[in-house]
C-alpha cells in the first residue's frame, strides 16, 4: 500500500495495525521514502531465501572481511 507522510501522520495508528497484515510505503512529494512492515518476520524465511547467493568458493569469514572492508572505504 502506498500513502503520503501527511496520510501516515494523520492516522498514524491506522497503519501501525495495518503493517502487521500488509507492507505500508510511505511517500513524499512523490518518492517513496520509508516501508513499515511486519517486525515478527520469520528470520528464518529470510535466511532461507538468501542461501545460493554467497558463491561457493567463498568461505563465510571471507565474505565477512569483504562486507566489512566495503563499509570501511565507505566511511
Amino acid at each position: 500500500m502506498l500513502i503520503s507522510a501527511t496520510e501516515f501522520k494523520t492516522n498514524i495508528g491506522k497503519y501501525l495495525r495495518l503493517a502487521a497484515k500488509e507492507d505500508i510505503i510511505i511517500t513524499k512529494n512523490g518518492k517513496r521514502i520509508a516501508k513499515l512492515s511486519d517486525a515478527s518476520e520469520d528470520k528464518i524465511d529470510i535466511v532461507k531465501s538468501l542461501i545460493g547467493i554467497l558463491p561457493t568458493t567463498l568461505s563465510e569469514n571471507e565474505a565477512r572481511e569483504e562486507r566489512l572492508s566495503k563499509h570501511e572505504r565507505s566511511d
